[in-house]
């Protein structure tokens, strides 16, 4: 079998981490951005994302105690919205929050339809009403049972959640358009505070914008920031009824130059963010060029730190293969150890295999090695862990999610290939001591 013009013989080499790979029992499951969470019992909860028009995604828990992983339920079961022949709840693209016993997450849309080359929200066909809109769930960790909270505002899929989890309040960005909103758990309101930006991926000419993907939570006073395709970083003070923007900004020279009005790339968007307790700044990746920055929500200030990206792809110089970038970034429980699962170019007869030039939407453009890298904060190093592959020496691709477990595990979710099918699956990467 040929990917990207490479024969599997010339694809597999020896691996440097090898990882272990999890059957679900999901045949449809397809890619899962952020979607998933080492929780305080141990488990690893995770969601496994569907393309289909009437099976939804489906959130699972898998138990490193007995090695077995067990189904928490159906997305459109656990939003009421079973038998509706709606477009049903297919994805949850967003962080898990946990708060009092329960996991907090979102839902998004998995059926599309095409536009010149990018996605926009799927078109009901004939006995299928639209899609109700993406819903804000919570799951108890004891009664394995679900509260259906709010559903986004204009019925768009919820891309980006994040929560303020001392005030209880829940803030999110919607695809297409990126209407930014904040949910107040205690008083049940929504709160929507429009578009971050001209008409969001929905968006045509100079009005598209692509959304942003993570949303910061300042613990200490509640404040939620996020990111423009411009650079402009948003504010949203806790009690606040509008946004406000920063005097600083992510238009940094080492993250290279783009059109926001132009698809394919998340333009000065930070890709991830994660909270340090230890300084009380956030920690963030620019996507496509792969830098690390601090983010000091005191002082309103970035400091840039260094590339954040495979060795190899360093002595290349150039960026990686994923278009937007990468979302497998988090923090570990030590709360000092930043863990990155990014890409790394490959080589065929000492030359790098280019994928393509460019692309409307978020995509591999070409085939590239998976590396774990992580980042001590005290001291500022870096350390490529090398490169992982399965048992049977394939490579892991869309990895866009990451959870790392108490003893430094890391599991992901990607995509894996059995029997001449491919799903998207759970994956473990035992980190070894090198």
């Amino acid at each position: 079998m040929s990917v990207f013009g490479i024969t599997q013989a010339q694809q597999t080499k020896p691996a440097t981490l090898v990882a272990t790979t999890y059957n679900s029992g999901f045949e449809l499951a397809h890619d899962t951005y952020n979607g998933m969470y080492a929780a305080s019992d141990n488990k690893i909860y995770y969601v496994l994302s569907s393309q289909s028009i009437d099976i939804g995604g489906k959130m699972y828990a898998y138990d490193p105690a007995i090695n077995k992983t067990i189904l928490c339920g159906d997305l459109t079961e656990a939003c009421g919205e079973k038998g509706l022949k709606t477009i049903v709840q297919g994805k949850s693209h967003v962080k898990f929050v946990e708060s009092d016993g329960k996991l907090f997450f979102a839902t998004h849309i998995g059926y599309y339809s095409m536009v010149d080359g990018m996605e926009k929200m799927g078109i009901p066909p004939a006995g299928y009403k639209e899609y109700p809109g993406g819903h804000l769930l919570a799951y108890d960790l004891k009664t394995h049972k679900y509260d259906d909270l709010a559903i986004a505002p204009h019925k768009e899929g919820i891309l980006a959640m994040n929560m303020d989890t001392k005030r209880k309040i829940i803030y999110g960005l919607t695809w297409p358009t990126g209407y930014f909103f904040r949910y107040d758990l205690a008083k049940k309101e929504m709160q929507d505070f429009g578009s971050m930006a001209g008409d969001g991926e929905n968006g045509v000419g100079n009005k598209f914008r692509t959304v942003c993907r993570s949303i910061a939570v300042d613990p200490e006073d509640g404040s939620a920031y996020f990111t423009t395709s411009e650079g402009t970083i948003f504010r949203c003070r806790s009690a606040a009824s509008s946004l406000e923007p920063l005097e600083e900004n992510l238009k940094k020279d080492y993250f290279g130059l783009y059109d926001p009005s132009s698809p394919g790339h998340m333009g000065y968007n930070w890709r991830q963010t994660v909270y340090s307790p230890t300084d009380k700044c956030f920690y963030g990746v620019h996507g496509n060029s792969g830098y690390l920055f601090k983010f000091d929500p005191k002082a309103e200030r970035i400091e840039v730190l260094d590339r954040l990206t495979s060795d190899i792809s360093k002595r290349s110089g150039m960026f990686d293969q994923f278009s937007y970038g990468y979302l497998g970034f988090e923090i570990g429980k030590d709360k000092k150890t930043l863990y990155y699962l990014t890409g790394a170019p490959i080589y065929k007869d000492g030359k790098r295999v280019a994928g393509k030039s460019s692309t409307a939407m978020g995509e591999a453009k070409g085939l590239e090695d998976l590396h774990l890298v992580t980042y001590d904060i005290p001291t500022g190093k870096i350390k490529d862990h090398g490169a992982v592959f399965y048992k049977n020496g394939d490579r892991p691709l869309y990895v866009n999610s990451i959870a790392v477990a108490k003893d430094g595990t890391v599991y992901t979710l990607a995509r894996i290939a059995e029997n001449g099918k491919t799903r998207t699956d759970l994956v473990k990467i035992p980190v070894g001591k090198k």
